[in-house]
């Protein structure tokens, strides 16, 4: 009699990716330095004339579920300007056993600029998904941050009852900390996205940040990009400025079409990246 073998949780194939990205200002260009491609993680870099480079993530697997683990490194060089998104939204499916984990290490030298703008994160039905983002800025150097996410597509008839989320930042300019936030939402999903002081029943969330010494002569601009499902302030902080922004929305398509002008007026003559728009 043949026996058939169930693999567990612990049995199952995972995800074990790195990618390591390093860019150089050179002959008056941000040009690539160094490219490390592990497992799961491919870098991309589109035909660009003039800065900032762009780069777009890719993770070959398809999405990711409890057990795997990607890491993104970025290292962007003195007076240098790089600009990175993904393929496409990043899905986190229903865990079996554990919880899958992303990793992003972003370090920014003297005068240069990073613009992190993945597209939207998509959370499944009993997904467990913890993220870390660490950026280190150096004297007069810029970072754009955009992270999103939509628990359930909605027009896909998906909703999200039971998940684990977890998204820790922490950001630097200096050495010292210029902006840190744990954000946690789980188990019942539902259940907390459907108060008034947390989503109001909105599933699509998103935050926007911005260091830079001229981040709040953005402010009143934001303000009205964002309009009432949402909010921003700025501040002056650690010899720079930020500018903090929080947007909710019934679902991705609505939350979509408010980021991208929003992203086009925060990025500068980089604009909104081409993936984007697609």
């Amino acid at each position: 009699m043949l026996m058939r073998h169930v693999e567990t949780a612990e049995e199952l194939q995972r995800v074990a990716a790195r990618g390591r990205l390093s860019v150089r200002k050179r002959s008056g260009r941000t040009r690539l330095a160094e490219l490390y491609q592990e497992g799961a993680a491919k870098i991309r870099m589109p035909a660009t004339s003039a800065d900032p480079l762009e780069a777009v993530l890719i993770n070959t697997a398809g999405g990711l579920t409890g057990g795997d683990r990607i890491a993104w490194e970025v290292e962007i060089g003195q007076n240098a300007s790089a600009s990175l998104t993904t393929q496409a939204c990043e899905k986190v499916y229903r865990s079996a056993g554990g919880h899958a984990e992303t990793n992003c290490v972003m370090t920014v030298g003297a005068g240069a600029r990073l613009a992190w703008l993945p597209q939207e994160t998509i959370v499944f039905d009993r997904a467990a998904f913890r993220r870390r983002i660490d950026i280190d800025l150096a004297d007069g150097a810029e970072a754009l941050v955009v992270e999103a996410t939509i628990f359930g597509r909605r027009a896909m008839g998906e909703a999200v009852d039971q998940a684990e989320f977890r998204d820790r930042w922490r950001v630097r300019h200096e050495g010292k900390l210029v902006h840190a936030e744990d954000f946690a939402i789980g188990p019942d999903v539902a259940a907390m996205l459907a108060r008034s002081a947390v989503g109001g029943g909105s599933i699509a969330l998103a935050t926007v940040l911005l260091v830079s010494g001229q981040a709040s002569m953005h402010l009143d601009a934001v303000r009205a990009a964002i309009g009432e499902r949402g909010g921003a302030s700025s501040w002056q902080v650690a010899g720079s400025g930020k500018l903090l922004a929080r947007l909710y929305d019934e679902d991705g398509y609505s939350l979509r079409k408010r980021l991208m002008p929003l992203i086009g007026l925060l990025n500068g003559k980089a604009g909104l990246p081409k993936l984007w728009s697609l």
